[in-house]
């Protein structure tokens, strides 16, 4: 059927519904098995529900659907990419069409990283009216069914709920049903998925009227009080805000200020003077909806999409909070989900490739001025299509510099094994060298039995020449022909340790009155409970293959 399956190629494709009868007459189906995530939402710190102001990215790009719509990917050149998932809490798909269900890719990509992903259910123009009509200016019944589906529908296909947009006006008997329909869709939702959102966008106020508030206030939070949270349209000013918090009380951060990146309208600040409205944002404690930050790509074009985007999320780095990785085992090769071409063991396989769902998961990516820039490489790789690349300098008069890669929040097991696959690149000076370094956030014992002075303390796990056979096998492919990559392999013993940061350290011999310039590729970082590399991997048992064509 052509909503499964391309009709040029036959490849499984993602797809929406159109209207009220699509949605209403939707089964879960035999080719629906492509389009069901397979990952599920990982755990970080601190929770979503937590009370700290949220970050959610609303992604809105010529319609949707575009070569994100390949379940099994593409070999599209140059395609959009979002990476910086350590400084956000939520995703949300946006299109036009009546029932966004979001591309399994970026499900997919999003839970890796511990981002809930959002579905778009939206009504707008004279169809919308219609629509709405249909549905709520009815009896119970209606509208309820219209919430059952919805949630049925997350819960297939394996994304977190909804946001609602309801672009048109609604007649007195609609507008009194949909707070109940809300109440019902955010309980349906949150019973069918765990952590379950429902989000209503700020369109028609509580008599039934279009008009977009730019605020919480008495003419809109009636839906407010009905869902999740608020994502407020992009017109306001600072009195705006304060009005919001006030009204919020203690559901501030369930309020999300809208910034369009576009900076369509009277707004305080789009393009690379998002910050500005993100700064305002953070002042007065609420959380932030930036709108199509595709901006970076479709504004500024596809060439330096890389180094564009970097600088775009790095401009509003000190209004995102970060957040924690909180189970082991860690293990990334660090790739987009993309490539101009594509790598295995350090060596170049094919050409362009494009599939979010091979994404891996993303560290922070730390910027000093003039001292330290991390970015993706795409021209070397050991797997995926693209490493880290870190450059900088250790100072004068220093003799390290550590580049923090992932924050922890998580007890360390008893015993740790750490691998590195790095690649030094350019001209560099004799006895720089290469680690990685923790950090524990508490007094704890380093495999002896004086505790640690320090409370934050930095570990530096000790070098195994003779990684152990469970990791000698993981390793063995850098080995036997590197092209030019380095493997190490640790271990670290942290009984009664709670861990805090992955950073990368490197060295030089002793303090010198030059800095020391760097620049090193991260092909792949691994940490292990040793426990669960001695243990046998679990036995996979009833593998079915569905869905074949030979050619």
């Amino acid at each position: 059927p052509a909503r499964y399956f391309d009709t040029r190629t036959t490849e499984p494709v993602s797809f929406f519904l159109s209207g009220l009868e699509e949605l209403l007459s939707w089964q879960p189906n035999s080719n629906d098995d492509f389009n069901v995530s397979a990952v599920p939402l990982a755990r970080r710190q601190p929770p979503l529900r937590s009370s700290r102001p949220r970050t959610l990215v609303c992604h809105d790009m010529r319609g949707g659907y575009l070569e994100d719509r390949f379940i099994q990917g593409s070999a599209a050149r140059n395609p959009y990419v979002f990476y910086h998932w350590r400084y956000i809490d939520i995703f949300v798909y946006f299109s036009h069409h009546t029932v966004t269900i979001p591309p399994v890719c970026w499900t997919n990509a999003a839970h890796r990283n511990g981002v809930p992903v959002l579905g778009t259910f939206i009504t707008e123009w004279t169809d919308g009216e219609k629509l709405c009509e249909a549905f709520l200016a009815g009896g119970t019944e209606a509208y309820r069914v219209v919430g059952e589906q919805l949630a049925r529908i997350a819960q297939h296909y394996g994304f977190d709920g909804w946001l609602v947009n309801v672009e048109n006006a609604l007649s007195a008997a609609a507008v009194g049903n949909l707070p109940p329909f809300l109440r019902h869709l955010t309980a349906r939702v949150h019973s069918a998925v765990p952590g379950g959102l429902v989000i209503w966008y700020d369109s028609v106020v509580r008599d039934g009227a279009l008009r977009w508030q730019n605020e919480l206030n008495p003419d809109n939070s009636v839906f407010f009080d009905a869902c999740d949270g608020l994502f407020t349209n992009y017109n306001w000013k600072e009195e705006h805000l304060e009005r919001s918090r006030g009204l919020a009380g203690p559901r501030h951060a369930d309020v999300y200020v809208g910034v369009d990146v576009f900076g369509r309208g009277d707004v305080v600040g789009g393009g690379f003077d998002t910050n500005k409205s993100l700064r305002l944002i953070r002042q007065h404690g609420l959380s932030a909806a930036v709108f199509a930050p595709g901006w970076v790509y479709e504004h500024l074009g596809e060439e330096n999409f890389l180094h564009n985007e970097n600088k775009f999320w790095g401009s509003l780095a000190e209004y995102l909070p970060t957040h924690s990785i909180c189970t082991l085992p860690l293990t990334t090769s660090f790739s987009l989900g993309m490539g101009t071409s594509r790598f295995l063991d350090g060596q170049e396989e094919t050409g362009p490739w494009y599939d979010l769902s091979a994404q891996e998961l993303q560290p922070l990516y730390p910027e000093r001025e003039g001292r330290l820039s991390t970015s993706c490489c795409l021209r070397d790789a050991w797997c995926g299509g693209s490493s880290l690349r870190v450059q900088g300098a250790i100072p004068p008069g220093e003799d390290r510099l550590a580049v923090r890669l992932f924050s922890l929040q998580m007890p360390a097991p008893p015993k740790l094994f750490l691998t590195l696959l790095y690649k030094l690149e350019g001209p560099h000076p004799e006895g720089l060298t290469v680690a990685l370094e923790l950090t524990t956030g508490d007094s704890c014992h380093d495999g002896s039995v004086t505790p640690l002075p320090n409370p934050n303390g930095w570990h530096h796990p000790r070098f195994l020449p003779a990684p152990p056979p469970g990791l000698a096998k993981l390793l063995a492919a850098c080995h036997r022909g590197s092209h030019g990559w380095t493997s190490r392999c640790y271990e670290l013993e942290l009984p009664d340790c709670s861990l805090r940061d992955l950073s990368l350290l490197v060295s030089r011999p002793e303090p010198g009155p030059q800095e020391t310039p760097f620049s090193c590729l991260l092909g792949e970082v691994r940490v292990l409970d040793a426990a669960s590399v001695a243990a046998a991997p679990p036995q996979v048992q009833s593998v079915t293959a569905s869905q074949l064509w030979w050619q």
